[in-house]
């Protein structure tokens, strides 16, 4: 079995556990459409992917702490989407959870799944009290304040906002969650993966930019051109096209050079190598940007 379907197991019995008989129906159904059909799982992949490279072959703890960096994803985006932020019809190529089951099913919705990434945590990780602490404090420290994703989200409520610190809040903390997490459930050092998603978390984030800019809404399976019309901040928009595009190459590259040392260093720089190519794969421009 591969990651991806490891990971998507591990939410669905994760799921399961809360979503059945006594749970209010349209939640149970909100919070699945959420979680499923997912996207590409890269930040949980690279969890697990990181971990294996620093010697766990099979680890209970890093499975349970890419499932709940996913779910805490899924309740991020679930956020996002909201009328109050980006007001987004769609996701995944799919309606949108507020679109499909309304404002107040999508709020509860995302409450449920960071309460459940945190439960999924503590009781489906083996490993020490002090491991499994260890890993609640990344995933804690990666969603609040003052660097986590709903800082990231804040920023959106202010007149001005920095854009690395929006780009690192927002998009880099659960990929250095991921990796450090990885590392951590494998006994090594996390410090020393943290700047190796913070490089990933911001290409992400610039690829985004300049899909929101160029892309097709089809090819994006969510609306294009949202950042202009909100006045969000944009790489695109601070830096111009080229210069966007010259920054995430530059990104991309030092992703790459921060992976450490580790018994399967070459094996996950390209498991990197393959997650980070569709950020530079062209796009297909939307009429009114050519």
């Amino acid at each position: 079995m591969d990651d991806t379907a490891r990971i998507d197991r591990f939410l669905k019995h994760a799921l399961a556990g809360v979503a059945g008989p006594g749970a209010p129906p349209g939640l149970a159904a909100a919070v699945s459409h959420a979680v499923f059909p997912g996207g590409a799982r890269i930040r949980p992949r690279l969890c697990v992917a990181v971990a294996r490279a620093c010697g766990a072959d099979s680890s209970a703890a890093a499975l349970a702490a890419a499932g709940a960096i996913e779910l805490m994803h899924c309740a991020s985006l679930a956020q996002d989407d909201l009328p109050c932020f980006d007001d987004a019809p769609t996701r995944r190529g799919q309606p949108s959870v507020h679109s499909l089951y309304g404002d107040r099913l999508a709020i509860l919705a995302a409450d449920a799944l960071i309460v459940l990434a945190f439960n999924v945590l503590l009781r489906q990780s083996a490993g020490t009290a002090e491991l499994r602490l260890g890993l609640l404090g990344l995933l804690a420290a990666a969603t609040g304040m003052p660097r986590g994703i709903v800082s990231g989200q804040a920023w959106e409520c202010e007149r001005a906002a920095s854009l690395s610190d929006y780009q690192r809040e927002k998009t880099g903390a659960l990929f250095a969650a991921a990796t450090m997490a990885g590392a951590l459930a494998a006994g090594s050092d996390p410090l020393a993966w943290q700047s190796v998603g913070d490089h990933l978390g911001e290409a992400y984030q610039v690829a985004d930019d300049i899909c929101d800019v160029i892309a097709n809404p089809q090819e994006l399976g969510k609306p294009a051109g949202r950042d202009a019309v909100l006045g969000r901040p944009n790489a695109v928009g601070h830096l111009g096209l080229p210069a966007a595009r010259a920054r995430l190459q530059q990104l991309v590259a030092q992703t790459l050079a921060a992976i450490p040392e580790c018994p399967g260093a070459t094996e996950l720089r390209a498991i990197f190598r393959a997650v980070i190519e569709p950020l530079l794969a062209p796009r297909v421009a939307r009429p009114a940007a050519a």
